[in-house]
């Protein structure tokens, strides 16, 4: 008799367990972590295109199973759980068939480090790269959120506060990474953060972003979700924002910090004019606003701009705008 070789991974599945070879619809989704919010898990499995929902985690069980499949009222043909342990998983020949027959993949909160340490540079980033490409819709919560920007924080070397980033924006723990792990066009020169405003992360996420600028010479832009909210993205970059809390897009002006080095506070101030930054207040029905392809408002929002003083952040209010149809902010 023949034996089944040991899988190097923990499976949970409930539904159809053959490919249902669907044509999905795409997108992407920014999950602030704590509670997860059903609207917008409801659109990703909408874009889904009823077909195999596989989520990907480093811990925990298979606590979405239940949820995806049956208490949100959207039919898929699969719900799958996959925990990978350690790096030597992302190797497995059917872990990645899974994934190269997935519709939609979500990445579950954790450890962030994990998910860079057991996946960047693996068969599994290849693959979901590949679905990517062919149009799965794909998402993430807490740390699943934070690996989805093509520029993204390792958390390899532990966490890092806004006060500590700020005050040395080269600390070891500022790890920025760019262009080496998952390849989402709408999150181009883009770093999310989240647990946003719980977790005060304004100040590190300017750092980053000042560290990107200041590395890569490119003009960064970041995502900030604040816990119980989501940010839905459709293919063309149109934005909705689910839950309680706010979503926050930053873009650097046109200039890089003055001061970002080794040691030293940073100092991004540019005439108090560094980073412009949109928030958009979530809704039950998801409120519309923004969108990541010109990166621009579409209807009135609040306008800041966030810069920071000696490794002390500051913000100024701008009036309500929006971008008319000729292109101009009024």
């Amino acid at each position: 008799m023949a034996v089944a070789p040991k899988r190097s991974y923990t499976s949970w599945i409930v539904g159809d367990t053959s490919d249902a070879k669907r044509q999905p619809l795409g997108g992407v989704v920014l999950a602030g972590g704590s509670t997860d919010v059903d609207a917008a898990m409801r659109w990703f499995l909408r874009q889904s295109g009823g077909g195999d929902v596989l989520i990907l985690r480093a811990s925990g069980s298979d606590g979405y199973n239940e949820y995806l499949y049956r208490k949100l009222g959207e039919a898929v043909n699969s719900v799958e759980t996959i925990l990978l342990r350690d790096r030597a998983s992302s190797n497995d020949s059917v872990l990645i068939r899974k994934i190269r027959q997935a519709e939609a993949i979500f990445f579950a909160g954790g450890d962030q480090a994990n998910y860079v340490n057991f996946w960047q540079g693996t068969p599994v980033a290849d693959a979901v790269n590949e679905r990517i490409k062919a149009g799965a819709v794909v998402g993430g919560t807490s740390a699943g959120c934070g690996i989805l920007g093509q520029t993204y924080f390792s958390a390899i070397e532990g966490s890092v506060t806004s006060e500590e980033a700020l005050a040395n924006p080269y600390d070891k723990r500022v790890d920025i990474r760019r262009d080496d792990f998952l390849k989402q066009p709408l999150l181009d020169n883009t770093l999310t953060d989240m647990h946003y405003s719980a977790r005060n992360r304004q100040g590190r996420h300017l750092a980053f972003m000042a560290r990107a600028a200041t590395d890569w010479a490119i003009r960064p832009r970041g995502i900030g979700i604040d816990e119980k909210t989501a940010v839905c993205v459709t293919p063309d970059g149109n934005v909705m924002v689910f839950g309680l809390g706010n979503a926050y897009f930053l873009q650097m002006t046109r200039k890089k910090p003055e001061v970002c080095t080794q040691n030293q506070s940073l100092s991004w101030n540019r005439k108090g004019k560094a980073v412009q930054v949109v928030t958009i207040a979530g809704s039950i029905d998801g409120a519309k606003g923004f969108n990541l392809t010109s990166f621009q408002p579409t209807t009135k929002a609040k306008k800041e701009y966030w810069y920071v003083h000696s490794g002390t952040l500051a913000r100024v209010f701008i009036r309500a705008s929006v971008r008319t149809k000729n292109g101009r902010i009024q």
